[in-house]
């Protein structure tokens, strides 16, 4: 019951939430970003998922944890973070003219607040926590991974294009905060990271306009692939390496 609650409460109330704040804001508001829509949604799923996450859980179990958690998760995302860079680096052309899109400290808080710790919340936080009890670790890992990888591809700036390689990158990107968040015991270093990290691939380096199509299916391909790895090395072997 409380996986079935951790999957459809947060979505149904944050469309319920956003499709109502829409309403009385027609034409009132004018959002030249074009990101207000997707910004009520993730923050009416992040605040249902903290509430019920904390309520029934507890901020430790649901994953925000310092010291040493939130340092290690740091560490282990980075690892994502400097290989997508590279490769970013060598397959996707920058714009020669213009290095920082414009606005970029408006553009970090909405990566930090709403793509990061909102999604996060649901996935790696009620998600993730609910599935432990049902099926263990390994699979509140991946599930929360797969759940995470589908947001990204449907609502992360960063997903320009479609296909088997974007689904590959995406869900392999959110397998790997998955792992992460079952080695470590904490997600709060996995928002820090991506944020940075979208902030410093795709705003500070701000790529060709449109992106080659080509380009980014060899990026995505390339990301995918060193998710994997990462993964793979992650992998926990023993029962010491759950930290819940």
């Amino acid at each position: 019951m409380r996986v079935a609650i951790s999957l459809g409460v947060p979505l149904i109330g944050a469309v319920l939430l956003s499709t109502t704040i829409a309403m009385f804001a027609t034409g009132r508001v004018t959002d030249p970003t074009g990101r207000a829509g997707t910004a009520l949604l993730l923050g009416g799923v992040g605040i249902i998922s903290w509430l019920l996450g904390t309520f029934w859980y507890g901020r430790a179990e649901m994953g925000v944890r310092g010291g040493r958690p939130l340092y290690a998760g740091i560490g282990f995302a980075v690892l994502g973070w400097v290989g997508l860079l590279v490769a970013r680096l060598i397959l996707v052309n920058s714009n020669p003219d213009e290095l920082v899109s414009a606005d970029i400290g408006r553009t970090y808080l909405y990566l930090l607040i709403f793509e990061g710790f909102c999604i996060q919340a649901w996935a790696f936080g009620l998600v993730f926590r609910s599935m432990v009890d049902l099926r263990g670790g390994i699979t509140a890992a991946a599930t929360s991974g797969i759940l995470y990888g589908m947001l990204a591809s449907q609502l992360f700036q960063e997903a320009f294009i479609g296909g088997l390689t974007a689904v590959l990158f995406f869900g392999a990107w959110g397998v790997f905060y998955g792992i992460i968040r079952l080695r470590t015991g904490s997600w709060v270093g996995l928002v820090i990271v991506q944020s940075l990290q979208t902030i410093t691939i795709w705003h500070i380096l701000l790529p060709q306009s449109p992106p080659v199509a080509e380009q980014l299916q060899n990026f995505y391909l390339a990301g995918g692939i060193l998710f994997v790895i990462f993964i793979w090395r992650l992998w926990p072997t023993e029962e010491e390496d759950y930290r819940v």
